[in-house]
């Protein structure tokens, strides 16, 4: 297997993680970075031994992928630049400013044959992952995304900063059409939407309740999901997750917290906490990108699903600003 030639295009404070990941993978070659800040690109390819290029056009000659890692407003004009040079590109979620070109952009990847990913972390958790043996239905999902205020990244709302990570979830568990949003959030500390609730319904009747707050006291990325005879929460932050169930026989993993029902008809509430593989999940999402342009079917966040969750956020934040 090639190593593939990378590129970082915004080494701020995320870009600067891809970076220093890219050196542990061993089919990538960190050939350098660029950013708009010609001192910070300076000092990052220093410290990930690489170069520094002045501009984005340079680095492009030099390289076959890209991750941008840039302010969400630029990512279609360097997002674009780099698929017409036929290179391909992992995108920091969002993954541009509208729907339409995020369009525009799947269909250049299409028709040049080039792999389009988009940076939805959260989808390689451990805490997530852990739920693969698992079936999962969802009815119901809730969903709380809170953080204490920070000045960077308030140039977008609460609902493209930390939201988009719950939306991407929710519509990979629910597999029907969105029917209707109902959301509604307000400007606090910034002048963009600072927090933020919206509740989703799908054709199949499924409800999806998601909070984010980025003026919270404390840290918190926990989903909860509904379904029949099970319950289970899974803790992004602490990298945790619990498994309810109602069953009439215990696995070795399994305890028994009580029973419910009446005379012959009682069932077991079975409890769960699968052990957790703690791993670096940049580095995961990374290496899947890398994987996916040498041709190895492994399952990365493809440029539709960050459409698709883009498509949902907009629609939320319409619903807000109404």
């Amino acid at each position: 297997m090639k190593k593939v030639k990378i590129g970082v295009i915004g080494v701020g404070h995320l870009g600067r993680f891809h970076t220093l990941n890219y050196r542990n993978i061993p089919n990538a070659e960190l050939v350098g970075v660029s950013d708009t800040n010609p001192e910070r690109a300076k000092e990052i390819a220093h410290e990930c031994q690489c170069r520094a290029f002045p501009d984005v056009i340079g680095l492009l000659k030099e390289v076959e992928a890209v991750s941008i890692a840039t302010p969400t407003d630029s990512h279609f004009k360097i997002a674009s630049e780099a698929l017409t040079k036929n290179i391909h590109c992992l995108i920091e979620k969002p993954i541009t400013e509208t729907v339409a070109q995020a369009d525009s952009l799947i269909r250049m990847a299409a028709d040049k044959n080039l792999v389009l990913q988009v940076g939805h972390i959260e989808r390689y958790n451990p805490a997530l992952k852990a739920l693969n043996s698992m079936q999962i239905h969802p009815r119901f999902i809730e969903s709380h995304r809170l953080a204490p205020f920070k000045p960077r990244g308030i140039e977008v709302s609460v609902v493209l900063d930390l939201m988009i990570h719950d939306i991407d979830i929710v519509l990979t568990m629910i597999q029907f059409p969105l029917k209707k949003v109902d959301a509604s959030g307000v400007a606090v500390v910034s002048d963009a939407i600072d927090i933020a609730n919206a509740r989703l319904r799908f054709e199949d009747g499924s409800v999806a309740n998601l909070t984010a707050s980025r003026i919270s006291q404390k840290t918190m990325r926990k989903v909860r999901f509904f379904q029949k005879d099970s319950y289970v929460t899974v803790d992004f932050h602490n990298k945790v997750t619990e498994i309810f169930k109602l069953g009439d026989e215990k696995k070795p993993s399994e305890l028994v917290i009580t029973e419910i029902g009446v005379g012959d008809h009682k069932r077991k509430v079975l409890y769960q906490k699968p052990d957790i593989e703690d791993y670096n999940a940049l580095l995961v999402e990374l290496d899947t990108f890398v994987r996916s342009i040498n041709g190895e079917q492994v399952e990365g966040v493809s440029g539709k699903s960050g459409r698709d969750a883009l498509s949902v956020a907009v629609e939320i934040l319409r619903q807000i600003h109404q």
